[in-house]
């Protein structure tokens, strides 16, 4: 048995979806594209859906349209898959990191509000910072804003983790504490079109912004145009240097028959989080804490070894683990410790609460097929190998 960490979930109707689009008349720029980003949009409460070719082209494109370029600072999470600040090194920015919450493991606002202090000192506030909901559990987006009212900063919402999730009983992606709201669309994501990623935000000038940049920077708008002579014909302009950022409808019509099964993976995902919680109860591990303001789209189910208790490194059990066919993932190695970011100057101990979760976290499988038997065959293993008793039986079967 060879069981992933994450995996799609694709119904007949979403390939029927599919078919129905290759043998339509569009199977890129078509009608396909505004039935996704009206679902989206819809679902999340959300004036603009934009979509694209991937999250990082999401980020990236968010990036552009607040104005992100050479001289100006970026901050983020270390906690975070490196598109969360490649994105802003794409336009010439310098990044920073700052560390996480020792529960939610996201961007934590107190130490943010005491590193905002120290930069306002020294001259070097952020012009944009980019709040990270790990494993699909949201950042505290309040206390974030308060702190963007007062410091002056832009907000990105990576959201990449989090379709479908909420934050003070509202839908993650309403942009109600950001400018901008990003989401992914990867396959082992809450929903996937293959690749795929959107930009949402409430924002005319933004939304208008992503639009044209993610066509090559192309407008076929005439009050957008300069018309210089008498009747040339211009059916479309340049007017800024954009990217192909598009994202095809074949992606899209995927996207949107998987839309409507969004709530049902959220809650699937949700029955499976709870019953990791009984079935874990008594091995020497953390299992993640939700915060009463968030409803987490639990992309990721996340445990901390307590490696006081374990005669195992966190390498052997990881290494144990997937040797046995339970491929365990690390989410995350902290940004600033990838090569090429300690060739800027990171060191390690940089952000000590990222690299203590680091040194001890797994992620286990978590997808919306994953059986009652899969999950205690995970369980039985690691108990196994932390040389602890099974407990799977001890839990229900029915989630």
């Amino acid at each position: 048995m060879v069981i992933p960490y994450g995996r799609q979930d694709i119904s007949a109707q979403d390939i029927q979806a599919v078919v129905d689009t290759l043998t339509s008349d569009w199977i890129t720029q078509g009608p396909a594209i505004s039935r996704f980003e009206d679902a989206i949009a819809s679902r999340c409460g959300g004036k603009h859906a934009i979509a694209v070719s991937n999250a990082t082209a999401a980020l990236h494109l968010s990036c552009l349209a607040l104005g992100v370029g050479p001289g100006d600072i970026v901050w983020t999470s270390p906690n975070t898959f490196v598109a969360s600040t490649n994105c802003a090194l794409y336009c010439g920015a310098t990044v920073d990191f700052v560390d996480i919450d020792p529960r939610t493991y996201n961007l934590c606002a107190e130490k943010l509000q005491a590193k905002l202090q120290s930069a306002q000192a020294q001259g070097r506030l952020p012009k944009v910072v980019i709040a990270v909901h790990f494993a699909g559990q949201s950042c505290d987006m309040r206390a974030i804003k308060d702190l963007a009212d007062q410091y002056d900063f832009r907000i990105i919402e990576d959201a990449s983790h989090a379709v479908g999730g909420k934050y003070l009983d509202e839908p993650i992606g309403n942009c109600r504490y950001s400018d901008v709201v990003i989401f992914s669309f990867h396959p082992v994501k809450i929903i996937t079109t293959a690749e795929g990623g959107m930009v949402l935000t409430r924002d005319d000038a933004l939304a208008k912004s992503v639009r044209q940049l993610r066509t090559h920077g192309i407008t076929s708008d005439p009050a957008d145009m300069v018309f210089r002579e008498p009747g040339e014909i211009w059916n479309y302009q340049q007017t800024e240097l954009g990217f192909n950022y598009r994202m095809t409808d074949i992606q899209a019509a995927l996207g949107a028959s998987q839309a409507q099964r969004l709530e049902e993976f959220v809650a699937r995902r949700h029955a499976i989080a709870r019953r990791y919680d009984e079935l874990l109860e008594k091995l020497p591990v953390i299992t993640p804490w939700q915060h009463p303001d968030s409803y987490s789209g639990f992309h990721l189910y996340v445990i901390r070894l307590d490696l006081t208790k374990i005669e195992r490194t966190h390498k052997q059990v990881y290494e144990a683990m997937r040797a046995v066919g339970v491929l365990v993932n690390i989410h995350y190695i902290p940004v600033y410790r990838q090569p090429y970011y300690e060739k800027m100057g990171f060191k390690k101990g940089y952000c000590p609460e990222a690299e203590q979760y680091y040194a001890e976290t797994l992620s286990l499988p978590l997808f919306p097929t994953l059986t009652a038997e899969e999950q205690d065959f995970v369980v039985d293993k690691l108990g196994d190998i932390l040389a602890i008793p099974s407990v799977a039986s001890q839990a229900s079967s029915d989630v």
